[in-house]
Parts: structure tokens; C-alpha cells; sequence
């Protein structure tokens, strides 16, 4: 008898294909998740993305929960429980040490599509479309209510110099800077499950790149790799399947007998 899964799936690489800023929806992934949907699954995004820049596409998907933010963000039944942000006193310090390095910085203060820097030069420098700039005059941290991401413009290895890295999560996704945000989705997946009073290893995730690590976890939920995952993700999965482009998810779900009704 088939039973109810609770699925998690990462955006980028994983339900979209394409690239950054350019991607689309595969067709397969579309039926993949109707077909999902009307099995009675739970389906749940889960992505590194804040709430409100991933929102569109929860919407588009026909999703109504979503872990945000790194895992720090909880949307249920197309309601933001909450966003844990970032340790205050850690930012802090690492835009000190920005200031005294020559490092352009900015922050996401609020939850939305929107960065405040405190001058041009941030801007200048990255031509960065993924999400607009508002400079704020005066721009200090320590006014911040709550931060709940922070970025660093420059080139790699230079953010090396930034020894206040070393007490914050960071990645990099474009090559002009580096995003400060929480990475461990597995925390907002454990909320999910908790909320739902599900067991855990009725949990399956699907993943591509580096952040997705922080679910592919020893919790005991089922972890699926896409085909053009990097081999990091591919080692700690149970299955790999095709490229998001090449019906990866319909393949995977298939596979796991998913399409059956509950």
C-alpha cells in the first residue's frame, strides 16, 4: 500500500533548469508534480532563496510550503510562519572588518527582493541583476532590527582575508561577490516534518549543488541527486538520477513508485 511522502525539492539545477536568472520548467517536472499532487504527497520547495524572491515560484509550481532562506524560513499552507535571521553580533564584526579591509558590502534587512548598501560602489562593481540595490546613506548594521542575509563584493580567493567569515555561513554564486546567508536545510526540514509530527524517513529531497549538502544528511529521509548535481551531492545520495532537462525528476519519481495513489 503506497504511503504519503513528504517531499522536498530544491529550484536551481533541480525543478529549474537553465541556469540562473534564465531558467525554465521542464515540461516532464510540470507533470511530474501534478501527478505527485494528485497522489496526496506532501511537496514542500526548499531553497536557499529568501521567502519573498522564491515566493513567485512556489506559486508558479503549485506549491503552498516552502523551507526558505537557507532553511531558516517556514511557509505552510501559503503562510510565513517565520524567518530565523542571521547572528547580529557576527555580521556586525565581519562589516567592520569589510570597512577596514576596503571590502563593498551590502544587507537584506527585510523580506524582500531588495539589498540596502550604503553607496553606489557595491552596485558599480557587481552589475549584479539578480536582485535589486537601494542605497541607504548611513548604513549600519548595528541599527538593523534583524539581518537576514549579508553579501561581500569580490573576486575569489579574496574573501580568504575575511577572518569573521570563519563564524558565518557564506557561498558564492556569481564571481563578483559572496552571499552571507544560513545554509542548512536540513534544519527547516526536520521544522516541517516536527510540525506535521511525520517520521522522518518519510521524507525524500531532491538536490543539485553545494548548498543542497547541508539536506543530503544522516537524518533518515531518502536523498535524490539530480544527474548534473556536483559530485559532492552525488556521493551522500541514495539515487541519482537524469539531468533536470532530461526529465530527472518525472524519472526519479517513477522510480520510486510515487505516482501511485495513496
Amino acid at each position: 500500500m503506497p504511503k504519503k511522502k513528504y517531499l522536498f525539492f530544491d529550484i536551481d539545477g533541480t525543478l529549474v533548469a537553465g541556469g540562473y536568472g534564465k531558467g525554465f520548467i521542464p515540461d516532464s517536472t510540470k507533470e511530474a508534480l501534478e501527478k505527485l499532487r494528485a497522489a496526496g504527497h506532501f511537496m514542500c520547495i526548499a531553497t536557499g532563496r529568501s521567502q519573498a524572491m522564491a515566493v513567485d515560484y512556489m506559486h508558479e509550481l503549485g506549491f503552498a510550503n516552502m523551507v526558505s532562506d537557507g532553511g531558516y524560513g517556514i511557509t505552510i499552507d501559503g503562510k510565513l510562519l517565520g524567518i530565523t535571521p542571521l547572528v547580529k553580533e557576527d555580521v556586525v564584526a565581519l562589516i567592520d572588518e569589510c570597512e577596514e579591509k576596503g571590502f563593498l558590502w551590502g544587507l537584506q534587512t527585510e523580506n524582500s527582493a531588495t539589498r540596502f548598501v550604503p553607496d553606489r560602489r557595491f552596485i558599480d562593481f557587481t552589475n549584479d541583476v539578480y536582485m535589486h540595490a537601494e542605497v541607504v546613506e548611513g548604513l549600519d548594521p548595528r541599527k538593523c532590527d534583524r539581518i537576514y542575509k549579508a553579501y561581500v563584493a569580490c573576486y575569489a580567493p579574496d574573501e580568504q582575508r575575511l577572518t569573521s567569515l570563519k563564524k558565518l555561513p557564506w557561498c558564492r554564486f556569481h564571481k563578483e561577490y559572496i552571499f552571507i546567508e544560513p545554509a542548512d536545510k536540513a534544519f527547516g526540514i526536520r521544522q516541517v516534518m516536527d510540525h506535521f509530527h511525520a517520521a522522518y524517513e518519510d521524507a525524500i529531497v531532491f538536490g543539485d549543488a553545494m548548498n543542497d549538502i547541508s539536506m543530503f544528511t544522516d537524518d533518515g529521509w531518502t536523498k535524490v541527486a539530480m544527474g548534473n548535481a556536483v559530485p559532492e551531492v552525488k556521493e551522500r545520495a541514495d539515487m541519482i538520477t537524469d539531468d533536470v532537462d532530461k526529465d530527472g525528476i518525472y524519472h526519479a519519481c517513477e522510480k520510486l513508485g510515487l505516482f501511485l495513489k495513496i
